[in-house]
């Protein structure tokens, strides 16, 4: 994903909003990576971050598309 630039973050949330986000997006051809702090920690015998936020990540490129079907989504 990142051979075209930089990852930045789109957006946080819980895993549901960002589920149907990612699906959004990948749909409209925009790939997407989820990082998973607190569950990856776990995951590696720490604890560390929030429960239940993960962050969208997407290619720099793609950020602005990418906002303009958050807004879409979070006015619906």
């Amino acid at each position: 994903m990142n051979e075209q630039g930089k990852i930045v973050e789109l957006y946080s949330g819980n895993e549901v909003t960002i589920q149907h986000l990612k699906q959004e997006l990948e749909a409209a051809g925009i790939a997407t990576l989820l990082k998973d702090g607190f569950n990856q920690g776990n995951a590696a015998g720490f604890v560390g971050g929030t429960p239940s936020v993960i962050e969208l990540l997407v290619n720099e490129k793609d950020l602005s598309r990418a906002q303009e079907i958050l807004k879409s989504i979070q006015g619906a």
